[in-house]
């Protein structure tokens, strides 16, 4: 029987794209004002245009925060400081708008309720031994190497802003070899496109994929414009939550549309997100399926989710029915009972900001129970 083969794509950035310089100053507040309160009603969103950061949103909470300062600390850890080229943590302009939280929104969510309504969205496989799937997987280990060799300099030509790109080859619904490799990194002026090629396939992509995924017909492409030297927000304007695919499950899973990056946990977009992952991660390392997807739905200031629906895509040991009930049984959708399991309150947010918000052990969704 012939086996049904297809290609599967997904993107990863690095930390110095410009939407992920705007999700990481987002998150680093957050983490800032949860250390001093750690029940703060925080939204914020960044937004990034030339030499320019805009932080906007409503935060409600205990404390106070130099926000201005946290902003042109985080462009340094990041790596920018040349305005000329990208975007310089000492020169850049920052306007700040910060409102309170709407007094609505807190009549819900002071007792207990969901901070909005919506569709969350949980997924995991057994692709790789992170319950991701493979395609996202490497993609983010590419950009997470890409930026490890500028900082210690063993590249020390390149520059914050870079993103990458794998396609998986699958047979037989798992994947076989890797179809095309996509690395476009920028970099300083005056470094051959030669140069750059092989340092990148020698220092990065040999270090992260493995050998047996690569072949002679693997297509490898660097900087395929042939030059990246204008980058970061100097390059392209930057917006909080505008990566959430590469955020989450590289397009393989589906997405109920909300962001996560600048939002505390009273937001079930990002908490009640982070506890589907948690559970569909357990179903299959439970051994209850190879895939699962799990659907739930809130409405704005009620406690109990309004649905919950599961799809183990013919995978399944338990029937989706069975699976429902355990789940029902073993855990506390609430929002409250979501923050307290997961210890949402946390300043923890700024670790999941680059990379991937799942398949990271450090993070408490990630955790395998018996279930």
């Amino acid at each position: 029987m012939k086996m049904n083969r297809y290609y599967f794509t997904s993107e990863s950035v690095t930390e110095g794209h410009p939407d992920k310089l705007c999700d990481t100053i987002s998150d680093a507040i957050l983490d800032a004002y949860l250390k001093q309160d750690k029940n703060a009603r925080v939204a914020v969103e960044t937004f990034a245009s030339g030499n320019k950061i805009t932080i906007a949103g409503q935060i409600t909470a205990k404390g106070e925060v130099n926000i201005e300062g946290l902003v042109r600390k985080t462009i340094k850890e990041i790596g920018y400081d040349d305005e000329k080229i990208d975007m310089d943590y000492r020169t850049c302009d920052i306007e700040i708008n910060i409102t309170r939280q709407s007094p609505d929104i807190a009549l819900g969510v002071d007792v207990g309720g969901a901070g909005d309504q919506g569709i969350m969205f949980g997924f995991a496989c057994d692709e790789t031994p992170e319950y991701m799937p493979y395609a996202i997987s490497m993609a983010h280990k590419l950009s997470r190497r890409l930026t490890q060799v500028r900082r210690n300099k063993e590249i020390e030509y390149l520059r914050p802003d870079g993103k990458t790109q794998v396609t998986v080859e699958y047979e037989g619904d798992r994947p076989k070899r890797i179809e095309t490799i996509l690395v476009s990194t920028q970099h300083n002026e005056g470094i051959s496109q030669d140069k750059i090629k092989k340092d990148v396939i020698q220092k990065v992509i040999k270090q992260v994929i493995p050998e047996n995924m690569i072949d002679k017909d693997t297509k490898i492409y660097v900087n395929p414009t042939g030059k990246f030297v204008i980058g970061g927000p100097l390059g392209d304007t930057g917006l909080t939550g505008r990566k959430i695919i590469v955020d989450t499950y590289g397009g393989y899973a589906r997405h109920g549309g909300g962001a996560f990056s600048g939002k505390d946990a009273s937001k079930v977009d990002r908490s009640a997100t982070y506890m589907l992952r948690h559970i569909a991660k357990n179903v299959v390392a439970n051994g209850y399926a190879k895939k699962c997807e799990i659907q739930i739905s809130y409405a704005i200031g009620m406690k109990e989710p309004l649905s919950i629906h599961v799809n183990t895509f013919g995978t399944g040991t338990l029937s989706e029915e069975k699976l429902i009930t355990k789940i029902k049984e073993k855990f506390d959708l609430t929002p409250d009972g979501i923050i307290k399991y997961l210890n949402l309150d946390k300043p923890i947010y700024s670790l999941t900001t680059n990379y991937g918000h799942f398949g990271k052990e450090n993070l408490p969704w990630e955790k395998i129970i018996q279930f």
